[in-house]
């Protein structure tokens, strides 16, 4: 049965992903089979999971997955010797309303799962108010198992004193305690770490980060406290419709926000994707019933999109008798105009009339469910769909007919309403699930 552990956190930007890949990398390098999960709606860390176990990584979602698809989704972990699932935001952190099987936050998964927390606390300008902070989390929900903490960027072997008797005397086990260490930061931007796939030297950056928290680390220690996790066969798998029989789909730095269990569950279901890419100025595969634009970072390279003359031609020629759908960043380049960050509009594909701009910057976060008042690729009207919004552009125009009733988590309805126009559709939310 393998080892399972989720790493955890009181706040996001305490080092999750870091211990996670480190630890993941450590444990491959002792010979170990490692499978990593990601909670919650990020489509950037399951990529650095992959990196890092030469496994491929999916998202388990409790806001927008039920039991079932969730324990298809882990039941890859089988013949893992350790999973690992990285939290995201804090421990305890979900949305106000419950979904389908919680809030979103990582301890549902923790305690749907059976899976204990290691809990990486920063104790920077505090002391035994450190163990305070441990202390709440690991009493606040009684299902939630609780294996200890790894300290993260202590300042001095005297700071590290402090911290480490005030939570022994509450009952923590201390795994380790990390210095700060600038070799192992990953680089960020807007929409969170930069892309795996952006970074030549990653797989020199997670050695690197095994090889530190090996030496401050306790790996045994972490090891034995994890738990002994037997998969349950699912009764159903997932819950996602592909959009066609051969998909034609976006893939480079700037279409790359793809949820892996979509892709899976895709060819699960008979689909081809055939991957290619507008940057490069190509066009969708001639031969596709469907293309799928999905999210990225557009906004980066919207000059460069508009200056590819064949992308944009090829793609409305495509759109011309079959349909065509795109997610956030792919929404904003089916639409008219992109302005970026410097106040330059860009003219897009045009497809729809979507004016966007980033000169303004708002941000767009949280869960979304769907109900559909027109068809989209995969979807009839009527059906309801969840997924998760996440960008920072602002709506200048959205002319078209809406394709949808979006709610927020709360139930309210939102302005993001996506667009139809011929065979044309859009959203701003990337789509995870469907409810059954």
């Amino acid at each position: 049965m393998p080892a399972s552990l989720v790493i955890s956190a009181p706040a996001s930007g305490v080092g999750k992903t870091t211990l996670t890949l480190a630890l993941a990398r450590a444990w491959r390098n002792r010979g170990l089979n490692v499978q990593c999960f990601k909670s919650g709606p990020d489509y950037i860390d399951p990529a650095f999971h992959a990196a890092a176990t030469g496994r491929a990584s999916v998202n388990v979602d409790s806001w927008t997955m039920d039991h079932s698809t969730i324990a298809h989704l882990v039941s890859r972990a089988a013949d893992a010797d350790v999973v690992l699932a990285e939290g995201s935001m804090g421990l305890f952190d979900g949305v106000a309303a419950r979904g389908v099987s919680g809030t979103g936050a990582t301890a549902d998964i923790a305690e749907m799962l059976g899976w204990p927390v290691v809990l990486v606390i920063d104790p920077s300008g505090q002391a035994q108010t450190a163990a305070a902070i441990a202390a709440g989390l690991r009493d606040y929900r009684a299902g939630v198992r609780f294996a200890g903490v790894v300290l993260n960027r202590v300042a001095s072997p005297r700071h590290e004193d402090l911290v480490r008797r005030a939570l022994n005397e509450a009952g923590i086990e201390v795994f380790g305690a990390l210095p700060r260490h600038a070799e192992i930061s990953l680089p960020k931007r807007h929409l969170g770490l930069v892309q795996a796939e952006e970074q030549a030297e990653i797989g020199k950056l997670i050695d690197e980060a095994a090889r530190f928290v090996a030496e401050h680390v306790d790996l045994d220690a972490v090891l034995h406290a994890a738990g002994k996790w037997s998969p349950q066969a699912a009764a159903n798998g997932l819950n996602v419709t592909p959009p066609g029989q051969r998909i034609a789909l976006a893939r480079d730095a700037a279409f790359s926000f793809v949820y892996p269990h979509m892709l899976e569950a895709w060819r699960a279901a008979g689909a081809e994707i055939v991957p290619f890419s507008p940057l490069a100025d190509e066009v969708p595969d001639a031969s596709a019933d469907v293309c799928w634009l999905p999210g990225g970072y557009p906004e980066l390279h919207a000059g460069k999109i508009a200056a590819n003359a064949r992308f944009r031609s090829g793609l409305r020629a495509f759109a011309e008798t079959r349909p065509v759908h795109g997610e956030c960043g792919g929404y904003m380049v089916l639409g008219a105009g992109l302005t970026d960050a410097d106040g330059i509009r860009h003219e897009m594909s045009g497809l729809l009339g979507l004016e966007t701009s980033f000169a303004k910057r708002r941000m767009h976060l949280g869960y979304r469910l769907a109900e559909l008042a027109a068809p989209m690729p995969g979807h009839q009207p009527g059906a309801r769909l969840r997924g998760h919004e996440f960008h920072y552009s602002t709506i200048l125009a959205q002319p078209d007919t809406p394709l949808a009733v979006v709610h927020d988590a709360t139930g309210a309805v939102i302005a993001e309403t996506g667009s139809r126009r011929g065979h044309a559709t859009g959203t701003f939310f990337h789509l995870i699930a469907e409810d059954r």
